[in-house]
């Protein structure tokens, strides 16, 4: 191994490979005996060169050499990755934090097979002001990034984040337009005429007013509903005695509207002022769930939880503080980070600074994590404990469920596994051009949405299944670093079974299992005016009858679902890439409109639509552009639909 020469400076970017040899512990100690002993972050590699386990260290030595000491006070899980380990790779940080910050990263990253995997959580609304605007709108966004914008959340339900938003802009009258919309008005729209809206667009209101509004749905979203009431009344006497009594009327129905939300709203304490997150877990032999109870300003926001099949609490050495940590790093490189965190155990005076010293760099303020011994905070933790009580319940009933699925899907197809990894392929394709395929995996009967891969064919000319089927699934087998499938499932019939088979054949993989499903379908027999309707039917190679499963079982709701995803998948796709195409020919033909002006156009318009309902001016204050290539653009897209030339002379004359 190559030392880093005296002298040198420490780069988080430099990554040092080790080779192992299993077992051969003396060696092994040899080798790590070469690391540093400052803190950094290490990668431990599979023959096939696939990171199976990110850790980090305060002493990357003496962490690593801790693996391959032969302790019995290894977990089973450890031990095992152990037995897997054929390299070792670190990355130097200056600090240990650092050294956090990048373990979530690379384990976001790369997934590895040995650690503690989160499902992926930018599915998660949130309620965002966009601040930095010079009059802010409320969005739902599903990332958290440091824009000048307030975050509140997350929130488990997106269905309750549109009606909560839609109930701010109506409450506090808060435009809810696009900004491209809001900057073209000339006249206040519907939103203003029933009373929804102040037309900050058209200047009915000024900036001040309008940010006051704003302010009153932040109060509100924060929790702190008595002030707003207690505003919006000051607000509504005060229009009143001016005799404004419309606008008294609005400030009265938001008023009862705010009451009555509050009626809704679960209290745990409304004296605190700070942000917590709960952090409770319940599990066995069969995985834990970890369960996340939000509460902003003593009200209960919403509770989350993460099922993590790999732990098992009641193994020997198995350390909960460990994989906790390892929960809370990776759980709030995505999550806003609340002012204080409550956990269910004590995890070590060092531990607990190292670990608010990570928030507080990913949030830019002070960070509390403790375990409470007060009453208040047990109350938080125990029904924290109770949500993952029954999320934990839930899990693994919906869990055996599926498992006796799979084993019901072995046995009529004669697998020689249970089938836990399913891959399922779909062909799509528009008169013969833009091929493409999806990929979409099932996992012990559940989507991975992370394994879904989608291939744009390169070389197949024209509609041909086999030479497609072809290119796909060799691309795909390439992959030696995904796992291979327990079963191929193909959209089709015996033909499409047949040609699949043979490419398999043909690839060296005829030991993969291989299935078709083919659409069930209706038919009328006119002559005994009866309408006769076929199953969902499942083809096996070298088999002439189909095969069944009851409708509603849950095996055949794994099958027909798989078969689903993977056909939405590829038409989502291949819709996006029509799209694209249609979008870019629209915009080729333009003089004097090239690549990066085009760009441009795109970036600042979004669609062919959205260009042509511009003005001269808007188009022709980028960068790049002038009037006349302005007055070129509109007339070549308004061309296409026929639209008169007096519409751009219109905008000339005003």
């Amino acid at each position: 191994m190559a030392k880093k020469p005296k002298g040198e400076s420490k780069n988080s970017e430099e990554v040092v490979a080790v080779p192992v040899k299993p077992r051969k512990h003396e060696a092994i100690r040899a080798l790590v005996s070469d690391f540093p002993i400052g803190s950094g972050v290490y990668l431990m590699k599979s023959k096939l060169d696939k990171i199976i386990y990110v850790g980090k260290a305060k002493n990357l030595k003496s962490r690593v050499r801790s693996y391959f000491l032969d302790s019995k006070d290894l977990s089973p899980k450890t031990k095992l990755l152990v037995t897997h380990i054929a390299k070792v790779e670190y990355i130097v940080t200056n600090t240990e934090v650092e050294a956090f910050l990048l373990e979530a990263s690379l384990i976001k990253k790369h997934r590895p097979k040995y650690n503690v995997r989160l499902k992926d959580d930018k599915t998660y609304p949130y309620i965002r002001f966009s601040m930095a605007d010079e009059f802010p709108r409320i969005y739902l966004s599903r990332k958290v990034k440091k824009d000048g914008s307030l975050y509140f959340g997350p929130f488990t339900s997106g269905k309750a984040v549109w009606a909560t938003i839609r109930f701010l802009n109506h409450t506090f009258q808060i435009r809810d337009c696009s900004d491209h919309f809001f900057h073209k008005r000339s006249r206040p729209c519907i939103t203003y005429e029933i009373g929804r809206c102040t037309a900050p667009c058209v200047k009915f209101i000024d900036k001040e007013g309008y940010r006051e509004n704003v302010k009153n749905a932040v109060m509100f979203v924060r929790g702190k509903n008595k002030k707003v009431i207690k505003t919006l009344k000051s607000l509504m006497q005060e229009r009143s005695d001016q005799e404004r009594f419309e606008e008294a009327a609005r400030l009265r129905d938001s008023v009862y509207s705010i009451e009555h939300i509050m009626e809704k709203q679960m209290v745990v304490n409304d004296k605190t002022e700070i942000d917590q997150d709960a952090i409770q877990f319940h599990g066995d032999e069969r995985g834990v769930t970890i369960e996340v109870l939000s509460l902003r300003h003593g009200r209960v926001l919403g509770s989350r939880s993460q099922f993590l099949a790999q732990i098992n609490i009641h193994a020997p050495g198995e350390d909960e503080r460990e994989w906790l940590v390892s929960f809370i790093n990776q759980y709030y490189e995505d999550n806003l980070i609340p002012d204080e965190v409550l956990l269910p155990l004590e995890l070590g005076k060092d531990m607990t600074i190292l670990l608010s010293q990570v928030l507080e760099a990913r949030s830019d303020k002070k960070v509390s994590i403790r375990y409470p011994m007060d009453a208040y905070g047990e109350k938080i933790l125990e029904m924290a404990h109770k949500n993952a009580q029954e999320h934990f319940k839930e899990h693994v009933q919906g869990s055996e469920s599926k498992l006796n699925a799979l084993y019901d899907i072995q046995k009529k197809f004669h697998l020689p596994e249970v089938p836990k990894r399913i891959e399922c392929y779909d062909i799509s394709h528009f008169q013969g051009a833009e091929t493409v395929a999806s990929q979409v995996v099932f996992e012990d009967g559940m989507a991975n949405t992370d394994q879904y891969r989608r291939y744009k064919l390169k070389a197949v000319q024209g509609i041909n299944d086999y030479d497609s089927m072809k290119e796909v699934l060799t691309r795909r087998l390439n992959h030696d670093e995904w796992d291979d499938p327990q079963l191929i499932l193909i959209d089709g019939g015996k033909g499409q079974l047949n040609v699949v088979h043979k490419v398999l054949k043909e690839l060296g993989r005829g030991d993969l299992p291989v299935a078709s499903l083919a659409k069930a379908r209706t038919e009328k027999d006119f002559e005994k005016q009866e309408v006769e309707s076929t199953q969902e039917r499942f083809f096996l190679p070298g088999r002439s009858n189909y095969i069944t499963f009851r409708e509603g079982s849950e095996a055949y709701k794994i099958l027909t679902n798989i078969r689903d995803e993977a056909h939405r998948f590829a038409i989502t796709y291949h819709r996006k890439l029509r799209e694209n195409s249609m979008l870019e020919s629209s915009l080729d033909s333009i003089p004097g409109l090239g690549p990066k002006k085009k760009l441009t156009l795109l970036k600042k318009f979004l669609s062919i639509d959205a260009i042509k309902e511009a003005t001269i001016k808007e188009i022709a204050d980028l960068e790049g552009f002038g009037e006349a290539l302005a007055e070129e653009v509109l007339l070549h897209l308004r061309a296409i639909n026929g639209e008169p030339e007096a519409l751009i002379e219109d905008q000339k004359d005003s």
